[in-house]
């Protein structure tokens, strides 16, 4: 279909019966206005024949009626900060961007929990709990960007997830509406509830496929009486997963427990000072947090767990500054990388917490293999890492050259008995891949899962299983 088409493919009576469920200012069907929505961050596009802003759920019941009836695609949008393309329309349909649903409705300290609307920026949100005494524990990168409906549509954490867990840890219940136009609730208020099947965490991850969310009850967390930070050097990354391990293994757990190679800390020292000696294979950054009464014992037992064989140096943040120094390299690695390759491969594959040496062993293999540039950081703690190949889209070789390294680095991290997302999802990226890590009936039963939520497949089709419901 031309992009002429594309636009032209509803019929009279369609377009009437959109402009009437979107309401006044909600509705865009130019290609130029509708050229925005089409995006991710995985750098993929497809144009979609039109947009609306999501209001209220009366609204986007009638809408998703509307589509199941006409079976045109309709895929749910936050602001666009996802890297798999999950939300790029590329069977065409109607992007339902919730970025005007970003109401916080209700803030309950006593009972420890914050009702939001899916529109709500993570940071927004933190900003209203903080002087509560709570934060929301995901915190990924693109916080001040991400929306909470984005946040539990790919269940993405962050670098706190290795204490405080990710998403679907954090969220008591869901308002929803599925693929019949049909709202519904999931879960309960409170930290108990064992009633009836476990739909939130269903829905938590599932990218839209199954369900549009409209509201959240999230679990809020007090806020620690204080943090402190340290910074492990080590003279090879086995030295530095052991010292994850080992740390790990003990009963204070960590924060944060961010890790990076020697490729990482090379891109890095290449764009801005770094005080690390060259000869570093591997960093840890860890934070602990707690009360200020044992604050002390827990950063000697953590401290006391990173001294393993191969460490060069452990390090302290004495000041507020270095503390927002040494986040900074971390969390300007990704952007520094896109800057570097701007179309880079962005991974975030998980091996167990004990076979990380071994996997960035292998990948060092395959580097070397393909003519490759990977460069790799995470979350230690989780053993989730962010494999980035950085590559020139240009060059039909190399891309080939990568396709083979990613075809290879899959299996290698599914024979080490780990998965292939962590926290980024599956969308469009890593479709064809999940039937290596999914079985035959595990996939069965998914897909009756999703038939049995949106029967007329409306609902962002084609995304997260490598086979889709008719």
């Amino acid at each position: 279909m031309s992009f002429a088409d594309s636009h032209s493919a509803f019929s009279a009576g369609f377009r009437a019966s959109l402009a009437q469920i979107a309401g006044d200012g909600c509705l865009l069907t130019d290609p130029a206005d509708c050229w925005a929505y089409g995006y991710d961050n995985s750098r993929r596009h497809a144009l979609p024949q039109a947009v609306i802003f999501a209001t209220d759920e009366t609204q986007i019941a009638a809408l998703v009626r509307l589509c199941a009836e006409s079976g045109t695609p309709l895929i749910a949008r936050g602001r666009g900060t996802g890297t798999t393309g999950a939300t790029v329309p590329n069977q065409g349909g109607i992007v339902l961007s919730f970025e005007r649903m970003n109401q916080i409705i209700r803030l309950a300290p006593a009972d420890r929990l914050a009702v939001v609307q899916p529109g709500v920026l993570n940071a927004q949100l933190q900003q209203a709990i903080e002087p509560l005494g709570f934060f929301w524990p995901p915190d990924p990168t693109s916080a001040a960007t991400c929306t909470i409906g984005g946040n539990l549509a790919y269940n993405s954490a962050g670098p706190r997830a290795v204490k405080y867990g990710t998403p679907r840890d954090n969220t008591l219940g869901l308002r929803a509406i599925d693929g019949r136009g049909e709202p519904f609730h999931t879960g309960v208020q409170t930290t108990k509830g064992v009633v009836g099947y476990d739909l939130t965490r269903l829905l938590i991850g599932s990218e839209g496929t199954l369900a549009l969310l409209t509201e959240a009850t999230l679990k809020l967390t007090p806020l620690p009486e204080t943090r402190r930070t340290l910074r492990a050097s080590y003279v090879d990354i086995h030295a530095a997963a052991a010292a994850v391990s080992a740390i790990m293994a003990q009963p204070v757990t960590p924060c944060a427990l961010e890790f990076m190679d020697a490729a990482a800390l090379a891109t890095v020292r290449h764009y801005a000072p770094l005080d690390v000696p060259a000869d570093v294979g591997a960093l840890l950054m860890i934070e602990v947090d707690g009360a200020h009464a044992c604050i002390d014992a827990a950063v000697a037992a953590v401290s006391a767990a990173a001294t393993v064989t191969g460490l060069r140096e452990l390090r302290r943040a004495e000041s507020a500054a270095e503390v927002a120094a040494l986040w900074k390299i971390r969390k300007s690695l990704s952007p520094t990388l896109r800057h570097i390759a701007p179309k880079k491969i962005n991974e975030d594959v998980v091996v167990p917490v004990s076979r990380m040496g071994e996997f960035i062993d292998g990948l060092e293999r395959l580097a070397h293999e393909t003519a490759i540039r990977i460069v790799n950081f995470g979350h230690a703690g989780n053993g989730n890492i962010h494999v980035n190949l950085l590559i020139n889209p240009e060059d039909t070789a190399e891309v080939a050259r990568a396709s083979a390294c990613l075809n290879a680095m899959f299996t290698l991290v599914l024979q080490l008995g780990g998965t292939l997302s962590g926290e980024h999802g599956v969308g469009l990226e890593k479709r064809e891949f999940v039937e290596r890590e999914l079985d035959s009936v595990a996939l069965r039963l998914m897909a009756a899962i999703k038939q049995s939520f949106d029967p007329a497949n409306i609902l962002n089709p084609g995304k997260g299983l490598p086979i889709q419901s008719t």
